[in-house]
């Protein structure tokens, strides 16, 4: 079977080039317009695709070839562009960059299984003709790849415009759709992950509309409309484009909470949308605002920043005091990167020290360079309540803080580390009782079993508490 979903996708030559600006820019100029519009993110990363998000008032998703199978990326894109005018999907890092010697993983890889046309985004600075042989290079390097367009960034000037403009056109066969000039202030500083998140930008709307002028005024919309709308019809599975089964929560579902705050709100939305599912009942909980854990059956705790919050988490003592103790009780708990850290006994930032929830004895110093960057592959050694032993885990890690185990008595790992940093000698994930505590983010879409794992887990869990309660009843 086939279908026609009007597409494109924003790449590079390499990071940095503006891909994240002018993507926000196009989504919000489009839906200023009346356009429905459905925005994906190529690869991990969670700012940009919060930053998505929040322009297209959608949720973005991401199409990840390393977490993620060929079938899975289909399916995630055809369900979530479903019934919207536009998909606009931005790659990352260059073009033709990937894991390997034949990219592997790389933007243009997702953009040949998607038969989807490529905009290019070129930064100019101090160049002219160069750009058009760059272009050439590219279309010579992979002939299979449609090439449809390039936007011209950081240009000094009409004449050097004019001239890389004329040159593209003549030597390379494909319409500059876009020109825009240096700019004397950019609209989203950068920390050392990439963009601010938008929850930390106090004016998140007036940078979203920065953007939006800037492509108003400088890139040639309804070209890029319509390059998006030329591309091939591509092949799917029957039922490809349909949302799982949804199981309504009931009396007997399982209350899983998750943490989302303005420390704690990286999760994929396919990682919450497999519970939601399989019928749990999700709830949303603050680290910072709520004073304790509601009653729940299972906690999902993602990833963020908790370094930017770390005097707000740590005055909330009493919060932090319920979590330690709903653990100690047994409470299912998956903690990734942000969460694993709120669970150590203390962050170190800037040389200050904030109490944590102190439930592991591990400290977090905040480092300026990366401590962990890149996908993981974790195999299944220990146990532990989501995974079997023998299971291989694909992930990523993105942290800049650096755990210290200060008392290494009875600490159990669950992961041989077959790629990646892990925590400490190539072993990754902390267990205690039914907690399980990583660095790695994984992707529910390419690790289906752990949903289904953590509903079993919060189901067991409930079904304690109320054998439990009855007993405390007859007694």
């Amino acid at each position: 079977m086939t279908r026609t979903q009007p597409r494109v996708i924003i790449a590079a030559l390499k990071g940095g080039s503006g891909k994240t600006i002018l993507t926000m820019g196009l989504v919000s100029a489009w839906r200023e317009k009346g356009c429905s519009i459905a925005p994906f993110k190529k690869g991990p990363d969670f700012i940009d695709a919060g930053w998505l998000s929040f322009s297209a008032r959608r949720e973005c998703h991401n199409l990840d070839n390393f977490l993620m199978t060929n079938d899975q990326i289909l399916s995630s894109f055809f369900r979530n562009s479903n019934n919207a005018d536009v998909a606009l999907i931005e790659g990352n890092r260059g073009l033709y960059d990937g894991l390997d010697v034949v990219g592997s993983c790389s933007t243009a890889a997702l953009a040949k299984l998607l038969r989807a046309p490529v905009v290019i985004i070129v930064d100019v600075t101090m160049a002219t003709r160069t750009v058009a042989a760059m272009i050439k290079g590219c279309q010579a390097f992979d002939p299979d790849l449609n090439i449809a367009g390039v936007i011209l960034n950081r240009v000094a000037g009409p004449r050097q415009e004019k001239l890389i403009r004329d040159a593209v056109v003549r030597f390379c066969g494909i319409p500059v759709v876009g020109a825009v000039p240096r700019l004397k202030h950019n609209p989203f500083p950068e920390r050392h992950m990439g963009l601010v998140p938008f929850q930390e930008r106090s004016h998140a709307e007036k940078a979203i509309s920065r953007t939006r002028n800037i492509v108003q005024e400088n890139l040639r919309m309804d070209e890029i409309w319509k390059i998006a709308h030329q591309a091939d019809s591509i092949h799917f599975l029957p039922g490809m484009r349909e949302e799982p089964p949804r199981s309504n929560p009931d009396e007997n579902a399982p209350r899983i909470g998750f943490i989302r705050d303005n420390a704690f709100w990286f999760y994929y939305p396919e990682n919450l949308d497999q519970l939601r599912h399989m019928g749990a009942e999700l709830v949303e909980i603050s680290a910072i605002s709520d004073r304790e854990l509601p009653h729940l059956d299972a906690l999902y705790m993602g990833g963020g920043f908790p370094e930017t919050q770390a005097q707000a988490l740590t005055d909330n003592s009493m919060f932090r005091e319920s979590l330690k103790e709903r653990i100690e009780e047994g409470l299912p708990v998956y903690a990734e990167c942000g969460g694993f850290m709120y669970l150590g006994k203390s962050l170190v930032v800037h040389g200050n020290t904030y109490p944590m929830a102190g439930v592991l004895p591990v400290v977090f110093i905040l480092h300026q360079k990366p401590q962990g960057h890149g996908y993981t592959l974790l195999e299944a050694t220990g146990a532990n309540p989501f995974y079997s032993p023998g299971q291989t885990v694909k992930g990523h890690e993105f942290h800049y803080s650096r755990p210290v185990i200060t008392d290494d008595r009875g600490l159990r790992f669950v992961f041989k580390v077959k790629r990646g940093n892990g925590i400490i000698e190539r072993k990754e994930g902390i267990s205690k009782k039914n907690l399980l505590a990583t660095y790695s983010h994984i992707h529910a879409g390419g690790n289906p079993g752990w949903a289904e794992n953590f509903f079993k887990a919060a189901l067991e869990f409930k079904e304690k508490q109320i054998f439990f309660r009855k007993m405390q009843n007859n007694d």
